[in-house]
């Protein structure tokens, strides 16, 4: 097995992206452990990182599946194998200019053994899901709830969770995540719950997001540096991270200085780290 797994995204797979901090499923979680190898996350709807897998997949396809006929699984397994030898692995690929078999070969040397222990061990319970309409709102029990504008993603996964306490509908961006909205529940049908923050615009460019943020710190010097550390280290992610900087600011505003000040002391780079922080003192 390699060193480093690159993996398209699936809920089998992940929980949330989490601005970079990525969360695994529990079941996924505990392969890693096991296995002990590093993940690299595609990003949604970015063919560019995944086009070799795809190709493999339509030159499966295309050339071995393909009009051949197969009585039995034993069958295509046999014929896949032979195809394999004489085909798959052994024509010389375009681009590389080399056998797949020759290649693999020399990889072989930089593999390490795989472990054979593997614990299946899940603590996640089951949570209620709803899917995030264009307008963005969540449909629960005949009626509508909102969102903050620019959580339903065109391309992106638009799965958020719901969980109900007493009166109170509280909705997440992944179990046990960050809260992206709450509203007192309501027992008519038809209604709209509108929370009117959510018809902010925050689609800002990063620059302004960033000035936005920082302008909120009495220390400003310390937040431009945690914001640049943040950019070095989730360039990826800068988005989401500054969002959850900004979800942060908004529920425990009071404790951002200290947070702040923390996290520069430990060198604790992350708006997660920042948010569970101010979280906990508050």
């Amino acid at each position: 097995m390699p060193e480093e797994i690159v993996y398209d995204q699936d809920h089998l797979i992940t929980v949330s992206e989490n601005a970079g901090d990525i969360i695994l499923t529990g079941e996924f979680q505990a392969y890693k452990q096991e296995r002990g190898f590093r993940i690299y996350l595609c990003r949604k709807a970015d063919p560019q990182s995944k086009g070799k897998v795809e190709n493999v997949v339509k030159f499966v396809k295309r050339n071995f599946a393909k009009n051949r006929v197969f009585p039995n699984l034993e069958a295509w397994n046999e014929k896949c194998l032979a195809w394999l030898n004489r085909t798959g692995n052994y024509n010389v690929h375009n681009t590389t200019k080399k056998r797949p078999v020759e290649v693999h070969a020399l990889e072989k040397q930089h593999l390490k053994p795989v472990s054979t222990l593997l614990s299946f061990e899940s603590n996640f319970g089951s949570s209620i899901s709803r899917t995030v309409h264009k307008d963005n709102v969540i449909k629960y029990k005949s009626n509508r709830y909102s969102l903050p504008l620019g959580t339903y993603r065109p391309r992106g996964d638009n799965t958020v969770f719901l969980e109900i306490k007493e009166e109170e509908l509280i909705i997440m961006a992944s179990p046990q995540g960050d809260v992206l909205a709450k509203h007192p529940l309501c027992h008519g049908k038809g209604e709209l719950i509108k929370n009117n923050h959510h018809t902010r615009d925050r689609l800002k460019g990063i620059q302004a997001f960033k000035e936005t943020i920082i302008c909120q710190f009495s220390d400003q010097e310390k937040a431009e540096q945690f914001l640049y550390e943040i950019g070095v280290r989730y360039p990826r992610y800068i988005r989401d991270q500054l969002q959850v900087m900004q979800n942060a600011i908004y529920h425990f505003r009071p404790q951002i200085e200290e947070a702040m000040a923390v996290c520069i002391k430990d060198q604790l780079w992350s708006a997660n780290d920042f948010r569970d922080i101010a979280q906990h003192l508050n």
